[in-house]
């Protein structure tokens, strides 16, 4: 049992945060880092409760300033955000956590935690769950390219088979054959385009040969042609300066925003514009759709490149990403990157 409370001792003593446990507003112990901070600062003790007591009365102005009862009624922990020695070069900024230990005797501790560990710390879920976010993204586009392979495709190749069993049939007459055999090219000429528009939707040539505004505007005249809505590629962008990923994420951006009017928004024209700048390249996609409310679609969702995901693919390459559309009216998706 003292073992225990030794390892306790050692742990509150060593913390990487700066701790203060007070008694009825009496600082009563505190950790090397918050002793630390006092000596170095000058720091006074009461100046960190009058802070905490401000922050308290600000959410609970119905307690009549009691600042226990505000604590004890109504929640066991608050977060208020704090900067020290502003007079100083390089600030500290810290969250300041109060809690209750023990409301009864009026015991309770502030831990002062830097406000760029938890943001650090923030950023590091948030791309947990982005990665997760991403790897169910990969796994639907997998299992979608899997069902089209053996409901298409599949199906396609076997009935040609079918046919070419036929044609060893002794049986089967001249004209027969003839019959047959325009069926089954056909059904081969068939198969060979699907096979084509899946490799366009997963990687187009076009992209490495010929750059990304020629690669646009076969995407635009193939999803024209099979949607029948309007949709015109402009621009005077030369992008040979740009790199393979950065062209990539634009016509990823391009089809998806495209692919989202089609499906979603109801829309009669698309249209896509590319240009240069002195020193960024601008891409826009605007709809003239039913739009929606840009917060509502925000979060995780079953798509293969969803708007959180396009968002962070930007800001990864040091874009800057933008979704502006207001129901009724339309969406404008724009992505832009620095361009030299």
């Amino acid at each position: 049992m003292l073992e225990t409370k030794e390892w306790i001792k050692r742990y509150f003593e060593e913390a990487s945060d700066a701790v203060l446990i007070f008694k009825d507003d009496e600082l009563i112990v505190c950790n090397q880092l918050a002793t630390d901070l006092r000596d170095e600062l000058h720091l006074d003790p009461k100046y960190l409760i009058e802070v905490a007591d401000a922050s308290v009365r600000q959410k609970f102005s119905q307690t009549d300033n009691c600042f226990s009862c505000a604590i004890k009624n109504h929640m066991q922990e608050i977060s208020v955000p704090i900067t020290l020695a502003n007079d100083m070069p390089h600030p500290l900024k810290y969250f300041m956590i109060y809690h209750v230990i023990d409301a009864d005797n009026h015991v309770y501790s502030l831990t002062l935690k830097n406000r760029g560990t938890i943001q650090r710390m923030d950023q590091l879920a948030q791309q947990r769950r982005l990665n997760q976010y991403v790897n169910r993204a990969y796994e639907e586009e997998r299992k979608r390219i899997s069902q089209d392979l053996h409901d298409s495709i599949a199906q396609g190749v076997y009935s040609a088979i079918m046919g070419v069993r036929r044609l060893r049939d002794a049986d089967v007459s001249e004209a027969e054959i003839n019959q047959l055999t325009q069926v089954i090219e056909q059904q081969l000429d068939d198969t060979l385009s699907e096979v084509k528009g899946m490799a366009l939707d997963i990687r187009p040539s076009v992209l490495d040969n010929f750059g990304l505004l020629p690669a646009l505007k076969v995407l635009a005249k193939r999803l024209e042609e099979n949607s029948g809505v309007t949709i015109t590629v402009v621009g005077n962008a030369n992008t040979d300066k740009l790199s393979t990923n950065v062209q990539s994420v634009l016509y990823r951006i391009g089809q998806e925003s495209i692919n989202n009017a089609l499906k979603h928004a109801d829309a009669n024209e698309i249209e896509v514009l590319l240009v240069t700048h002195d020193h960024y390249i601008i891409l826009e996609i605007m709809d003239d759709g039913k739009g929606f409310n840009v917060p509502d679609h925000q979060g995780f969702n079953g798509r293969s490149l969803g708007l959180m995901n396009m968002n962070e693919r930007v800001k990864a390459l040091n874009g800057a990403f933008e979704i502006k559309s207001t129901p009724g009216v339309g969406t404008t998706v724009t992505a832009k990157f620095p361009f030299s």
